[in-house]
């Protein structure tokens, strides 16, 4: 089984609702690009021949984006991660195939070895972690059975099998909906083989597994400061918009709206230093009064958001991450137009520009990120 072609699905179609953001989590920034590119460059290797990646309709085109680099394929997902599975099977053309969730990016190369080592061996391979605390099962609030630790485990993915296997576990599992690919194998196929996982394979779940819930800090004298980070990919088009001024450029950037990334941590950094709720609340991706909107007027009814809890900007710092475009030539020009917007003079808004030296999501050019910090004061 040496010579078997080994593909890869990785599942980005869901919402995750539980973290609370107002976009598809794996979307968020993690460490200076979208969680979900963590995940695809992990499977960016020799030993796999193909990976599939499952979107929504709502997050095709960004999700295309950061596939792209990779030649990796999108397909449309389900309305269930069952639904979305199967579509993606569909697709397959290796005879093995491991299935990963997007939301688990901190997964190490080794451990995919070792999932496909473990279908050719076995004919399955289920990362898992044995539990070290005491479980129970509980109803009510009580204590109902105790589990035996020494023979219960974490499951985690990837989940590696043959792929007419599992292609026909899902075949024969009609209508029902599963949260777990070996579910649906131990069900029709055999039971699925376990393999060692990993403490540090951890799934992005909640806001605070991005670090993303930052509050407003204190800073005395009336004073109140806050911090936004945002990230978009490259896609389509011939010139950005950052920083209120659209600039020239061999690529655009994909989002709902002029995709102004300068603009958009900046609304954040404001809006966290005021204690209010993030952009996605007040200006949804979802909502066509703000396809292709100007991020200047919504950057003004921001601050007019906070002069109704009587707070006004007094400064703002703002860090650039990009390989392209040049944008040395535009930072007087933004720093005018931000400063004028925010009602501060200009000299109280600093806009710094660099790249990442070639490194990661930034420095092979996929996309641009950018850091604000505010300080706002009480009127």
């Amino acid at each position: 089984m040496s010579d078997l072609k080994v593909s890869a699905i990785i599942c980005a179609a869901g919402k995750g609702e539980r973290a609370g953001f107002d976009k598809n989590k794996l979307l968020v920034p993690l460490y200076g690009a979208p969680a979900l590119w963590h995940t695809l460059k992990k499977f960016d290797m020799p030993e796999i021949s193909e990976v599939i990646v499952t979107a929504s309709a709502k997050d095709f085109k960004e999700i295309s984006a950061l596939c792209k680099p990779f030649s990796y394929k999108v397909v449309r997902g389900g309305k269930t991660r069952t639904e979305s599975v199967k579509n993606a099977l569909n697709e397959v053309t290796g005879e093995i195939v491991l299935i990963h969730d997007g939301a688990r990016p901190f997964l190490s190369k080794e451990l995919i070895l070792n999932a496909i080592d473990g279908v050719k061996k076995f004919g399955s391979a289920i990362c898992a972690v044995k539990l070290t605390d005491t479980a129970v099962c509980g109803q009510l609030g009580l204590v109902t059975d105790r589990l035996d630790r020494d023979s219960t485990f974490r499951v985690q993915t990837p989940q590696g099998f043959l792929t007419e296997d599992i292609r026909r576990a899902y075949e024969l599992s009609g209508k029902a909906e599963y949260t777990d690919d070996s579910a649906v194998y131990g069900e029709f196929i055999a039971p699925p083989r376990l393999i060692d996982g990993e403490e540090g394979n951890k799934k992005l779940t909640f806001a605070e597994d991005f670090n993303a819930e930052i509050p407003p800090l204190k800073c005395g004298a009336g004073l109140r400061a806050g911090i936004g980070i945002d990230v978009h990919a490259f896609g389509d088009g011939n010139s950005v918009t950052l920083g209120g001024i659209k600039i020239p450029c061999d690529k655009g950037l994909v989002a709902h709206s002029d995709g102004d990334v300068i603009i958009h941590a900046l609304m954040d950094a404001l809006l966290s230093a005021g204690g209010l709720k993030d952009i996605g609340h007040y200006f949804p991706d979802n909502d066509e009064e703000f396809k292709g909107a100007n991020s200047a007027e919504l950057l003004k009814r921001v601050v007019n958001f906070l002069k109704g809890e009587n707070l006004v900007p007094c400064g703002a710092s703002i860090t650039v991450q990009a390989e392209k475009p040049k944008l040395s030539p535009y930072i007087d020009k933004m720093t005018e137009v931000l400063s004028g917007i925010l009602g501060i003079e200009r000299q109280a808004v600093a806009i710094s520009a660099g790249t990442s030296e070639k490194l990661g999501f930034v420095g092979e050019g996929l996309g641009i990120c950018v850091y604000a910090l505010v300080t706002l004061k009480e009127i």
